[in-house]
């Protein structure tokens, strides 16, 4: 079990089950009829995924330029959700 930790390979397990998660929001999505647009989904994964590659790059001891890259990426998208979120609630309650 250690060793998942030491190579960053437990942060590719838990990234692989990101994917099946957005795949099943994907299916579920249609089915269900949510008005909720793939790039959101994506968005609002990848904030999470940057922070896993984030803890990914600081298990396997990469320099912390890559650490501060996907701490950034991280932000970036995490913004650009927040961003998303709130324009889509201000459409809502504005007539």
């Amino acid at each position: 079990m250690a060793e998942l930790f030491v190579t960053g390979h437990v942060v590719d397990c838990i990234l692989l089950l990101m994917l099946v998660e957005f795949i099943a929001l994907l299916l579920l999505r249609g089915r269900l009829r949510w008005n909720i647009p793939a790039v959101q989904l994506l968005i609002a994964l990848g904030a999470g995924a940057a922070l896993l590659l984030a803890l990914r790059a600081a298990l396997v001891r990469s320099p912390w330029q890559w650490i501060a890259l996907w701490l950034i990426v991280a932000l970036g998208m995490h913004l650009i959700d927040l961003n998303l979120r709130w324009m889509s609630r201000r459409s809502v309650t504005v007539h």
